[in-house]
């Protein structure tokens, strides 16, 4: 075998099953400091006493200009470095994660009410009913704020229920009357959106998470509402390097140019039959938690007679994401989502 085929070979396996590239475990990587922890140790050497023309922590009117910006903005700002302060605040060592806990932290130091970034692993957990009302929802339907149905009322809760709970999932998920979409919780899944609103409806019983809880298999694979999800990346330049005329270069209206492309490939399978799965609707989120956050419909793909779907996302170099996918079957009323840690390299 020459060494085109032996590539073609192993790139055909990875678009069936997805599992080219794997990520760092994540008990390979070090523990994430909190916000608290990062500004005392890196942080407070500057912005503590207001040195250099840093925002002092504490002084409202300093950072309430600055945090109008909102996280993503001044995080930028701390990792590409910004009038006196270097990048990473001169400690190279910090992830991106850590960075906007340590903003998110200053801000809330001095007046803001900002929600520290969680870590990938929290997140990747699906979250229950209770936990998702708890720290989101009850802020108003606790006590019923602006209209809210409170949580247990069922009288409230009723002519909500009149055209069915998938329809009062899909207004929470899309946003109502003052309630944002999901609730301000962008991050929220559909599956712990229908969690919450079951326990809001009623808190007494306890709930299972949607049918579509994914239950971890390995580091990119779930098995998630009856089906098997395998997830992968393929770097941009391994793909530039078959033929021109080949269906590995012509996908998806052919490799993009510029650094830090990667090929994102899901494969599904039925979790009874082990058949694989090529009339599914997928999309996937990819999320650097605090930072930034893109979505795609995967388009289907066929190599070696073995269907899946991908497309081109960019990631930047040596981050940890959360990579959500979302498939839906045409005979299937809801779709299936499962989460995954994925760190580029």
């Amino acid at each position: 075998m020459n060494m085109l085929s032996r590539d073609r070979a192993l790139l055909a396996a990875v678009l069936a099953v997805a599992a080219y590239v794997a990520p760092q475990p994540a008990g390979a990587q070090r523990g994430e400091r909190s916000g608290k922890e990062v500004v005392e140790s890196v942080c407070a050497s500057c912005h503590a006493a207001g040195a250099q023309g840093a925002p002092k922590i504490g002084d409202r009117k300093a950072w309430s200009k600055r945090a109008a910006q909102g996280l993503t903005g001044l995080t930028q700002h701390a990792l590409q470095g910004i009038r006196k302060m270097p990048a990473h605040g001169g400690s190279p060592d910090l992830s991106d994660l850590e960075i906007a806990r340590a903003v998110a932290h200053m801000v809330n130091r001095s007046g803001g009410r900002w929600v520290e970034p969680a870590s990938l692993r929290d997140l990747a957990a699906e979250r229950s009913g209770a936990q998702v009302v708890k720290a989101q929802c009850a802020k108003c339907h606790q006590e019923g704020v602006g209209g809210a149905p409170r949580i247990g009322d069922r009288s409230a809760w009723t002519p909500r229920l009149k055209d069915g709970l998938d329809n009062a999932v899909r207004i929470a998920i899309r946003g109502h009357g003052g309630m944002p979409a999901r609730g301000g919780e962008a991050d929220l899944t559909d599956a712990e959106v229908r969690s919450a609103v079951l326990y809001m409806i009623n808190p007494g019983v306890p709930r299972k998470g949607a049918p579509a809880t994914a239950a971890p298999a390995g580091p990119l694979s779930r098995t998630v509402g009856g089906i098997h999800l395998h997830l992968g990346f393929v770097p941009a330049e391994t793909l530039r390097a078959f033929p021109e005329d080949s269906a590995e270069r012509a996908m998806h209206g052919g490799v993009p140019s510029g650094a830090g492309y990667y090929h994102v490939n899901v494969s599904l399978f039925d979790a009874a039959t082990k058949a694989q799965i090529g009339d599914a609707k997928v999309d996937v989120r990819v999320e650097l938690p605090g930072m930034s956050s893109e979505s795609k419909a995967l388009e289907p793909v066929v190599i070696n007679n073995a269907p899946s779907y991908g497309s081109y996302v960019r990631l930047r170099e040596k981050s940890s994401y959360l990579i959500t996918v979302r498939v839906q079957k045409p005979d299937s009323p809801r779709p299936v989502e499962a989460r995954f840690e994925y760190r580029s390299f």
